[in-house]
């Protein structure tokens, strides 16, 4: 009897872990990297577009990957904003234009998820239907519903930062250490989207917060800046004083498998070339750096 019943655990914790490997969000292909790194534009560097002229920018622009935000209207034909309220027979349509372009949507953000469960879901839902790996967020006043529907749908969850606000001393995120103690606790699937731009206008180098969230990175929004402090502008990587390669090299280290997502605010109506760049930057550091 004993026997019977170890052989009848041994199959169920089997069966049990066959469905939750076949669940898992599985690793985003290497056609979709670039050097290793999972890299692309964050749309909102295409803010002045349509979602179908930033699919093709983020084509010639070399990258890969491309994360979605929650603003730009898909096109001048559908003039409706994409995101988790937009109507579901748009969606094969993006679908085509991101597969039409070689361009896999990985992320979505920076999007509230509300407290109401019903409203939370719709944004885990949109999520899952596009295939994403992520959301980004920073609503930490949900962590709990959050942390719930993440295991749910097995998709990833960042918390993004803002710079520090000198007059709004509630608005903590900004900084990476209260990011790491906030989730420390929490299911793997929470963590940080490590805006490396935000930190340096708060006058936090970009390594130091990488090593800081070290193992809780979800994905990034990587800006290089020409200067710590507030009033700087992005610049083409390797230009400033970020330190990118130091900045990859520890990604490397820590085996960060998210994705890096050039959030380029500047240039703004021309920026595809020095985009174009600043994804050849990561490229070619691979190149040298081979693991």
């Amino acid at each position: 009897m004993m026997n019977h019943w170890y052989r009848h655990l041994s199959l169920l914790l089997a069966a049990t872990a066959g469905a939750q490997a076949a669940h898992a969000t599985p690793p985003i292909p290497a056609e979709y990297r670039v050097g290793g790194f999972v890299v692309g534009p964050q749309v909102y560097s295409f803010r002045f577009f349509t979602l179908f002229e930033a699919i093709e920018k983020s084509a010639q622009t070399g990258g890969r990957a491309i994360e979605l935000g929650r603003n730009l209207k898909i096109s001048a034909e559908h003039p409706v904003a994409f995101n988790h309220e937009a109507p579901e027979h748009l969606i094969p349509l993006v679908k085509e234009k991101l597969k039409q372009h070689g361009v896999k949507a990985v992320n979505y953000g920076v999007v509230p998820i509300p407290t109401d469960e019903a409203a939370a879901r719709k944004v885990f839902e949109f999520a899952r239907t596009m295939e994403l790996s992520a959301i980004i967020t920073e609503s930490i006043g949900s962590l709990d519903l959050i942390e719930q529907l993440a295991k749910e749908y097995d998709i990833n969850v960042g918390i993004h930062q803002h710079a520090k606000k000198p007059n709004d001393p509630n608005y903590r995120i900004w900084n990476p250490a209260f990011i790491r103690d906030l989730v420390k606790d929490r299911d793997r699937r929470i963590g940080a989207c490590a805006d490396i731009g935000h930190w340096q206008t708060s006058g936090i180098t970009a390594l130091e917060g990488i090593k800081t969230l070290e193992g809780r990175i979800i994905s990034l929004h990587m800006k290089e800046r020409g200067a710590l402090g507030p009033g700087q502008h992005d610049t083409i990587f390797g230009t400033g004083i970020t330190d990118i390669p130091a900045v990859l090299a520890e990604l490397r280290r820590q085996r960060f498998d998210g994705n890096i997502a050039i959030e380029y605010e500047y240039n703004w109506h021309h920026s595809v070339p020095d985009i174009a760049q600043c994804v050849g930057f990561i490229r070619g550091w691979a190149a040298a750096n081979p693991e």
